[in-house]
């Protein structure tokens, strides 16, 4: 076990609150809030000592009395529509993960450490579960996304000055912009989804309606395989009729894909001129064909 996991092994064990297990929100906000917060001295005593001695009630300690701050940055991404919940437990996967790596040696608080990584699990999950279809795989393009909804709530439809302004601040191209307001402005729609009786001469129709792949249709699968096989077993007849040369030049010059002999090679091995094989070869071909044919 990693020491990530054994310091949520450990809070777990230790009653850590966790927001489904208390059955309400406000009953774990009071939970965490309840925790004293620590002192700097405090603060660096405990991750002194799960540092130096991985002490996992020290780390305990020091996420227990953070866990009101997780609170304080899920609040700040409750407008994606996922719930809060959900979102301060990825926190607090974020706020275990910082305590592992915090040094107390670097000057500065917990705290300001932490940001970063309960920031970060909050943005991954919000990004896999915001839509079913991603809006954003690139780096540019999370930045793109989060700082673009800020802007857009305050601004709406962005004009062509406000773009520009955008891609300038976030150092991107104006295209990657206009993308990501596009994906933005979208949503979500079931490809069968169902329509109200009554609404059926009104509402538009479901994908399933109109993005039809005929190449899938069980009735033409079955023609095109069934083809195949008719094809390969009119080859395998077509070389058992030709003599023993004329089926391995045809072999090797038509079926062998990766290692095509040329008919220099095969007039050397069979003794005979070039011109010879490519005489065998065309009669051998003429026979398959009026087999084909037939």
């Amino acid at each position: 076990m990693n020491q990530t996991a054994a310091v949520s092994t450990a809070l777990v064990a230790n009653n850590l609150p966790i927001p489904s297990a208390l059955g309400s929100l406000d009953a774990y906000i009071a939970a965490v809030n309840r925790a004293p917060m620590l002192s700097a001295e405090e603060e660096q005593a405990l991750a002194r000592e799960y540092r130096d001695h991985e002490n996992l009630d020290a780390a305990r300690a020091l996420v227990m009395a953070h866990l009101r701050f997780v609170v304080h940055v899920a609040r700040g991404y409750s407008g994606y529509g996922l719930q809060i919940g959900d979102l301060i437990q990825e926190g607090n996967i974020g706020l275990m993960k910082a305590v592992k790596r915090f040094d107390p040696d670097m000057g500065v608080r917990l705290v300001s450490f932490a940001v970063h990584w309960i920031r970060a699990e909050m943005h991954e999950f919000i990004l896999k579960n915001w839509r079913i279809v991603k809006v954003a795989t690139t780096k540019a393009q999370r930045k793109l996304f989060f700082n673009l909804r800020k802007s857009k709530k305050r601004l709406g439809w962005m004009n062509a000055e406000e773009v520009r302004a955008v891609a300038r601040d976030l150092n991107v191209e104006e295209r990657e912009v206009l993308e990501m307001e596009a994906r933005l402005s979208g949503r979500d729609v079931g490809f069968d989804a169902p329509t109200d009786a009554g609404d059926d001469d009104h509402a538009p129709p479901a994908p399933v309606a109109y993005l039809v792949d005929h190449q899938d249709d069980p009735s033409m699968a079955y023609e095109r395989e069934s083809d195949a096989d008719s094809k390969l077993e009119l080859l395998r007849d077509g070389l058992a009729e030709l003599d023993p040369r004329s089926r391995d030049i045809i072999a090797r010059r038509w079926l062998d894909e990766d290692n095509k002999t040329t008919l220099q090679e095969l007039a050397d091995e069979y003794g005979v001129s070039a011109e010879r094989i490519r005489q065998i070869e065309a009669n051998a071909l003429k026979k398959m064909r009026a087999l084909f044919a037939a």
